[in-house]
């Protein structure tokens, strides 16, 4: 819109011009107030085109001034997501670190462990035991004079269990005693003592492992 109308003043400055000078150059009689209402049209145009210029000249810095600014969020911007990226690579490297020193104590700590187990056999015997999986555990052990008694016993993993499978019965890191399966069912299963318990009798809840090679 400005522009149209710079255009415009432009134009109606040079046909005033025109005019201004024919009236002082080829009309002797023109009235002096004739000529004076002309320059000053010409002095109030030139003025408004003075006026646009200045102003598009104002935008024009406003725009150069707009664009530093511009650039510089950016740059702000780019400066931010870069350190938020330094952060976050640091943050992986420290849970890098605290990984590898927790394999580093857990390597250290099985060596260790299998340097006394090397030396001590019950301790070893003691860990094989606890870690074994567990196959099952007894419901009820009945005691037969005739027979010796047997144990019922629920089941775990009924993939390690059939007739003839010899379990051994856990209790805390120790092995109270064997078994042998006489029987397998849907319900679970019968296994007979392949030793007497003496005093220390089996109980509900003991649990049933495959026994450990030691």
């Amino acid at each position: 819109m400005k522009l149209l109308l710079g255009a415009t003043i432009a134009l109606l400055l040079g046909a005033l011009a025109v005019s201004w000078q024919g009236m002082t150059n080829g009309v002797k009689n023109t009235p002096a107030d004739e000529l004076a209402r002309l320059e000053n049209q010409i002095k109030e145009l030139r003025a408004e085109q003075d006026k646009l210029a200045l102003e598009k000249q104002m935008q024009q810095l406003q725009g150069q001034a707009a664009t530093p600014s511009s650039n510089a969020a950016e740059i702000e911007l780019m400066k931010a997501q870069m350190e938020k990226g330094k952060q976050a690579l640091l943050e992986l490297e420290k849970e890098k670190a605290e990984r590898d020193k927790l394999v580093d104590d857990q390597e250290e700590l099985l060596a260790d462990q299998k340097k006394l187990e090397s030396t001590d056999v019950e301790l070893r015997r003691a860990r094989m035991i606890s870690e074994a999986l567990l196959i099952g555990k007894v419901a009820e052990y009945i005691e037969d004079p005739a027979t010796g008694g047997f144990v019922t016993f629920s089941i775990e993993m009924p993939e390690q269990v059939q007739v003839g499978t010899i379990l051994a019965i856990r209790r805390k890191t120790g092995i109270l005693g064997q078994l042998k399966v006489s029987d397998v069912t849907p319900d679970g299963g019968i296994a007979n003592p392949m030793a007497s318990f003496g005093t220390v009798k089996p109980q509900l809840g003991d649990e049933l492992i495959l026994p450990p090679p030691y």
